[in-house]
Order: C-alpha cells, then structure tokens, then sequence
C-alpha cells in the first residue's frame, strides 16, 4: 500500500497549523479540528468557524462538514455548531430530531425551541479563543 504524503496547511491570518493528507480534505480536517476544540457547554456557528479556517464566505462548507461528520476519528461534538443566530439548523443530520439538542442539554445549554438560550453569553469564538 502506498502511503500518502503529509502536507502541512497553515491560515495566514492565524498562524493555525494543521496536517493533511491532501488539498481535497484539508478543508474538512480544519474543521473537524476547530470542532474538537468546542468546550463542553459553549457552542459556536458555522461562520465563525469558516471565518477562523482562513475562508469567512464558506459558512455552508462547515455546514457541509459537519453532516460528514459522523464518520470521522476521533469523533466531532457537531451538536455544539449552530447557526449565526442560535438555531439548530443542523439538528435533522442527527439519530433522532431532538437528539441535537438532548446532547446540548447533557452538557449544560439550554435550549428551547430548537434554539440556544442565552446564545451570545456561551458562544465559543475560535478567532478569540485559539489566538
């Protein structure tokens, strides 16, 4: 078997480093490990995490990572990445339609709705927490 060449990417504005194993999926491996970083408790938005991965238009693509996600290893909190306005746009990629938001309430965020209460209070913004 031939192995793939490791390549590094690094966001210009950031200075965040992360490996790839090739320019198709380096994208999704930058997101998936922005995600990771998520503290239990907080969540995020889809745009704030294509603005800190060096590509602010691109918040569908994070979208589009995140229904990928389930299929990744180490796994990826995706319950913590909701809409610019709290809403749990991404719930219907889930087991179940609550299951999204039973995952939040686990880890302390309440959510009524479909939509995080106290949104702005517990966003996690990478472009301030990873700096």
């Amino acid at each position: 078997m031939k192995r793939q060449k490791i390549i590094q990417t690094r966001n210009k504005r950031t200075g965040f480093i992360k490996p790839v194993r090739n320019a198709s999926d380096s994208f999704f491996v930058i997101v998936y490990d922005i995600v990771r970083r998520i503290p239990k408790g907080r969540v995020t938005s889809y745009g704030a995490i294509a603005e800190f991965a060096g590509a602010k238009l691109s918040a569908r693509m994070v979208g589009w990572a995140m229904n990928a996600a389930h299929v990744a290893i180490p796994s990826i909190p995706a319950h913590r990445v909701v809409n610019r306005n709290g809403l749990l746009t991404g719930r219907h990629h889930f087991g179940t339609p609550t299951l999204m938001a039973d995952l939040l309430r686990s880890e302390g965020v309440k959510v009524k709705d479909d939509q995080v209460v106290d949104f702005k209070k517990i966003f996690w913004d990478p472009t301030k927490e990873l700096v």
